[in-house]
């Protein structure tokens, strides 16, 4: 269906861009937290304890933080070094969608649906914005793929690479991952009735792997938490790390006890999804609906040009998911394989049976989501943070011929469907990864912050702060975590240089305490952005200040 000439071209420019947003610096809160906690694992040599600040860590499982440090001892510790796992992890996930695809459907398929995997919008934030989510997607539907291979082939190192990937994920974040992998594999047994499979001796080994692959998070969890049950976390004493990600974990997100509530909106991940599978959400919506409506015909009879899991899976997910009481938008990346399957899917079979009027409204609306990209590029690059040098024009101009080009190129439907997609994707985050966040990451007060401490030569063993708020940002590229003073040992330190707000400010000299220099620097709370923000005629009236001061 697309030649792979084309096609290759189309994954180099998507890796292009991932690797354009390798070298951002890191955002807060999450992924400039969890850099400073898996920096702290290195500097510190300890690996088996986890540490948020100065509190111990009982939330989510090492393995994130494992892969982050490693990745650290390798290359230093830098921005981009903290990157790579999450990038190796999501190009993981986009082969692992090709095998899927591949295997319940057909090769083509399967190259669509990485292709759409690795263009959903919230998958490329989570190549720049890395949590934990990039390594859960990438070991989640890799397991998947390498069981239902099992399934279908009843191969030995099938099931013992899914048993190892499922390791992997629950490893990374919890039970979130065998929940996945478990619902999505039963939905396919129960339409293929191929339950035989579970009655193997491959089954036990598979678990034998499995829990190999586990007890260095389980050990790591043993000997911080097990083996002192004097420590008090979030309030409790007595907790058994091992008790709570094999049980507490899961229930304290639905009911948001321990983490706090953040919303009991039903249909949060509904309206979430209308944008973190742009620019294929319609795509998909109608896909599901007409998976639905056949199903519902064939009275979920078996078909073999059918599969169930990737409609199944989605299905009780996403109803599941919904009940939770902390609710975040990247929590649905998970699923996110599973809707590129799925549109894949559809689109081959539009193709396949010529619905070529259906293909021509969907067409269409790809012209307007491109049009509406076209247009939010344009404000970013000359209204919001406007370019300041020629190269920018430049390579902005190829980008959007080369988008014109293949808008007036005369091809099939289907095809212009692909490709425009694809460059619609290229389009916004380019402009993203390249102009939009370097620009906004200025307004990021830890980062700037850190620039200046080196500009200065300050000493970062002389930093200080007099609160217990969190400094992520600054923490990392000073490379060491702020040390908490109390505002009465300030005046006994030599050459001490205090991290402040400006409420903070104007408590110190209320106390009498006085300054010899100060440096300043705009914050705004970057992953909140607001109209009068990206108003550059308003962006003033909203920002704070914070400020470095060198105690006399």
């Amino acid at each position: 269906m697309i030649s792979s000439l084309r096609y290759w071209f189309l994954l180099f420019l998507v890796i292009l861009v991932y690797i354009t947003g390798m070298f951002v610096t890191l955002f807060e809160n999450d992924s400039a937290q969890f850099a400073v906690m898996a920096m702290r694992m290195v500097q510190e040599n300890d690996f088996f304890t986890l540490i948020k600040g100065t509190e111990e860590y009982l939330d989510k499982p090492h393995m994130h933080y494992w892969l982050a440090a490693l990745s650290f001892k390798i290359f230093g510790i830098h921005d981009w070094a903290y990157r790579i796992p999450g990038i190796l992890a999501t190009l993981l996930g986009a082969y692992s969608c090709y095998g899927l695809g591949k295997l319940l459907y057909n090769i083509d398929i399967g190259k669509f649906s990485a292709l759409i995997f690795m263009t959903a919008q919230t998958i490329v934030l989570s190549t720049i914005d890395v949590r934990t989510d990039a390594v859960l997607t990438g070991f989640t539907i890799f397991a998947i793929w390498q069981l239902v291979a099992y399934i279908e082939k009843n191969t030995f190192w099938n099931i013992i690479l899914g048993a190892f990937a499922a390791g992997i994920a629950f490893s990374t974040k919890g039970q979130i991952a065998l929940v996945v992998i478990g619902i999505s594999i039963l939905c396919h047994l129960a339409y293929t009735r191929k339950w035989n499979r579970l009655f193997n001796w491959k089954i036990f080994i598979a678990l034998l792997v499995f829990g190999i692959t586990i007890s260095p998070m389980l050990y790591a969890y043993y000997l911080q938490f097990d083996l002192h049950p004097e420590k008090v976390i979030r309030g409790k004493s007595a907790r058994s790390g091992i008790f709570f990600i094999f049980w507490e974990q899961s229930f304290e997100r639905l009911s948001g006890e321990g983490v706090g509530k953040n919303s009991n909106d039903f249909f949060f991940f509904f309206h979430t999804f209308l944008w973190v599978f742009l620019p294929w959400t319609v795509l998909a919506l109608i896909a599901y609906w007409r998976r639905v409506k056949t199903f519902w015909k064939l009275r979920f009879k078996y078909r073999p040009q059918f599969e169930f899991l990737t409609l199944g899976g989605i299905t009780i997910l996403f109803f599941v998911i919904s009940f939770a009481q902390f609710k975040l938008p990247h929590y649905i990346n998970i699923l996110i394989p599973l809707y590129a399957i799925l549109a894949a899917s559809y689109l081959h079979s539009l193709y396949r049976h010529s619905k070529d009027l259906v293909i021509k409204g969907l067409l269409g609306i790809q012209y307007f989501i491109l049009s509406l990209v076209f247009i939010f590029s344009l404000l970013v690059c000359f209204h919001v943070f406007k370019f300041q040098n020629l190269h920018s024009y430049l390579i902005l101009l190829a980008l959007l011929a080369t988008i014109v080009y293949f808008c007036l190129k005369r091809e099939e439907y289907y095809m212009r469907i692909i490709t425009l997609s694809v460059y619609s994707s290229l389009l916004l985050n380019g402009v993203m990864n390249a102009h939009f966040y370097p620009e906004l990451l200025k307004y990021q007060a830890g980062s700037t912050m850190a620039k200046k401490v080196y500009e200065h030569g300050i000493t970062v063993n002389n930093v200080y702060k007099i609160s217990e708020r969190h400094t992520w940002a600054l923490d990392f590229y000073n490379k060491k975590p702020v040390t908490i003073i109390s505002q009465s040992e300030l005046e006994s330190i030599d050459d001490a240089w205090v991290y402040v707000t400006g409420k903070e400010l104007e408590q110190l000299r209320n106390s009498g305490i006085r300054w010899s220099e100060q440096i300043t620097v705009d914050q705004f709370r970057i992953t909140r952005l607001q109209v009068k923000f990206l108003n550059p005629h308003t962006r003033h009236k909203i920002l704070n200040q914070m400020h470095l001061v060198h105690i006399d």
